[in-house]
This record gives structure tokens, C-alpha cells and sequence, in this order.
């Protein structure tokens, strides 16, 4: 078993110039204990899956709940000099990997490899899990209320171009829970074959990116064509089989389809972020830090809306996000999708939802998960 190792502070005064290969054998050091103490928590995670017993699959073994929690702490914890943002990276390989000694867990998104949504899979869960490759967002759903895949991750809204509209409305007929959120910081580059500028007549991207370039386009590109496709990714398969043709997508997709950037970052604002839902089969207990999404079918009365928001703001409970959609099968009659803060097991939600449900038509919680680390 490993010794537990030295503690190390910022606080400690930092050695004196020293010779480079007794700084070399110092960081050798460390390495070694860091790799007895990795493969000794691979070990007590194997007797995590022990005690519960057989289970069915990787996806009983996962927790949402408590991961959310160990990441949590590692954050409280630093002090520097790496990032939390760094940190947590770091951390969250660790359980992914620890995990898969089970199995991995198999995660679907919108395909093929190189979008934002695989790295929004790889935030989340790791690179440990097995990426599932979809056609489209619907399929995700599919795949998982199917049982192919374990969990999926849609895009649900971007800082600039607002909710993405048709990811909601598959939650008016789904099953299926949401178990998490990822917030992804997304860049955008110009990719090409040929990497320049002067080449390029058409430009191929998903809709949403398009718009998120809008203005850098119209500056430096005014008279090329441009193209919405399924995906990025798909995107940069079709401009690399052209030298006129160019793609916008992430930095990773020109690696994966031999691209060169010609541009990049070209997106038109600095907080250019894309939240992801991780969707699933189950709920999972509170984590402490959590956040409610509620689909809420509400009756055609004055007043009605008010009456599902009140009890909320009586007792405190902050309001995040607030759209409405028609309702499927019903004309004129709509669905609102609520996301407020709170766990529905934990009161103060609890209270509020048992008081809402005498007054709105039909209440339905998607899903109570934990607010997404950085």
C-alpha cells in the first residue's frame, strides 16, 4: 500500500537553486507517489463495485451525484499554482478511469468525431467513457431511452444565440431524465485544406455556429457561400475534399480531418459558451449544489402563470431560465420549461412543487442534477 505522501503547501518556502538533476530527481519523486496513490484509489474503487454487489451494467456503478461532490472539494482545496479549470480536468480522468475498470460507460452525442458536443462528453465523463457517434440529437435521445447507450449529451442553449428550440421539444414526448449539465467555452476557427483565406468560396458549419460568426464573416468573407450542415464535423469532412472549400468548426476537428486553420478564434463574442444536458434513464439523489429543470403544462385560466411562479419566489428559490414551447397535440396550448435552483427531493423545492401542482395542468420534472463544475 502506499505511503501517504508529504504534504506540500504554497506556504513552504520554495528550495534554493538547486542543481537541474536533483530538481529532476525531486519531480521523479513525486511522480512515484503519485502513481502508487492513483493506482491505489483504482484499487478501493474496485472495492466500491464490490460492495455493490452484481450489478447490471457501468451505467449502475455511476453516481452524478457524488462525482459532482469530489470535484467540488477539489476546488475548495486549491490553492494554487494549477487552475481549478485544470484541477478538475485532472481529477475527473481519474474517476473515469477508475470507473471503467467495471466497463465504460457508453455516451452518445451528436456526431460524427470532432464536435463540441464529443468534447462536452469528454468533460464530463472522461476520456475513459466509449463515445457513441450520432446522426442527429433525436438519435441521441433514442439510443439511450433504447438502452444502446447509457447517457447522452445534447446541446441545450448558447450564450449568444439563445435556447436551441428543437432540443426541447424532444423532452415533450421523452422519457428520459436529465442527470447533468456541462458548460463548454467554445472557440471557433476557419478550416481549410489549402489554409488560405484568399481560396475559399464556400463555407460549410452547423446553423448555430454560422450565426455565431455572423459578423466575422460578413467582414472578412462577404462574398463566399455559406452552407448550414448537421454538423462541425461534418462540416470539416466536406471542406477537406475541396481547396475552395473551408469549415467552421472546433481547433480539434482540423486535427482530425487534416485541415490547416486559417483563422481562429473567429467567433463574434469573448464568452462564446454552450451548455450540454446529460440525459439518462434514472434520477439520482442530491448532491448539494443542484439545479431543477421542470416541463410545466398550464391551464388556460388568468393568473396562471403567476400562480406556478409565486410560490417560488415566496420562498427564495432562484428562477434561472424561463421558455415556452406549443404543447404536441394540443393547438394553442403550450408547455413551459422551467429551470430553477434546488433539488425536488430537498425542501424548499418540494413545498413549492406540491403547492404548483394544484394549480398548473400537468407538472412534469425532467430532472434535479448537479450545477455543472467548471
Amino acid at each position: 500500500m502506499a505511503t501517504e505522501p508529504k504534504k506540500r503547501t504554497s506556504k513552504q518556502p520554495k528550495p534554493a537553486v538547486a542543481d537541474l538533476s536533483a530538481v529532476r530527481e525531486q519531480i521523479d519523486g513525486i511522480d512515484r507517489e503519485i502513481q502508487a496513490l492513483i493506482a491505489e484509489r483504482a484499487l478501493w474503487a474496485h472495492q466500491v463495485g464490490k460492495a455493490k454487489g452484481k450489478l447490471a451494467a457501468a451505467v449502475d456503478y455511476y453516481r452524478p451525484e457524488r462525482e459532482a461532490q469530489v470535484l467540488r472539494r477539489v476546488v475548495d482545496r486549491n490553492d494554487g499554482p494549477l487552475s481549478d479549470e485544470v484541477l478538475v480536468r485532472l481529477f475527473r480522468e481519474i474517476m473515469s478511469a477508475c470507473l471503467a475498470q467495471q466497463e465504460p460507460l457508453k455516451v452518445g452525442y451528436l456526431g460524427p468525431e470532432g464536435t463540441f458536443s464529443q468534447q462536452a462528453v469528454h468533460k464530463h465523463f472522461g476520456h475513459s467513457a466509449r463515445g457513441l457517434p450520432l446522426a442527429s440529437v433525436e438519435e441521441v435521445f433514442d439510443e439511450v431511452a433504447s438502452g444502446t447507450a447509457d447517457f447522452g449529451v445534447v446541446p441545450v442553449e448558447n450564450s449568444g444565440q439563445g435556447t436551441i428550440q428543437s432540443t426541447l421539444d424532444l423532452f415533450l414526448t421523452s422519457p428520459l431524465k436529465i442527470c447533468g449539465e456541462v458548460e463548454l467555452r467554445v472557440h471557433q476557427y476557419l478550416l481549410s485544406r489549402t489554409g488560405r483565406i484568399e481560396d475559399v468560396e464556400r463555407v460549410y458549419s452547423h446553423g448555430l455556429s454560422l450565426a455565431q460568426c455572423r459578423s466575422w464573416l460578413r467582414q472578412h468573407l462577404p462574398g463566399a457561400e455559406k452552407q448550414a450542415v448537421a454538423s462541425n464535423a461534418e462540416a470539416a469532412r466536406r471542406a477537406r475534399n475541396a481547396d475552395d472549400a473551408a469549415a467552421i468548426a472546433g481547433e480539434n476537428a482540423a486535427h482530425v480531418y487534416g485541415l490547416k486553420v486559417v483563422a481562429g478564434p473567429i467567433e463574434d463574442r469573448d464568452d462564446n459558451t454552450t451548455r450540454f444536458l446529460v440525459i439518462g434513464r434514472a434520477s439520482f439523489p442530491p448532491s448539494g449544489h443542484d439545479r431543477t429543470s421542470l416541463m410545466v403544462f398550464i391551464r388556460d385560466q388568468p393568473g396562471a402563470l403567476y400562480k406556478i411562479l409565486e410560490p417560488l419566489a415566496r420562498r427564495d428559490i432562484s428562477m434561472n431560465r424561463i421558455e415556452s414551447r406549443p404543447a404536441h397535440g394540443a393547438l394553442w396550448q403550450y408547455a413551459f420549461f422551467i429551470d430553477v435552483a434546488g433539488h425536488v427531493d430537498e425542501s424548499p423545492l418540494k413545498d413549492a412543487l406540491g403547492e404548483i401542482d394544484e394549480f398548473a395542468g400537468d407538472v412534469r420534472v425532467l430532472g434535479s442534477y448537479p450545477v455543472a463544475v467548471p
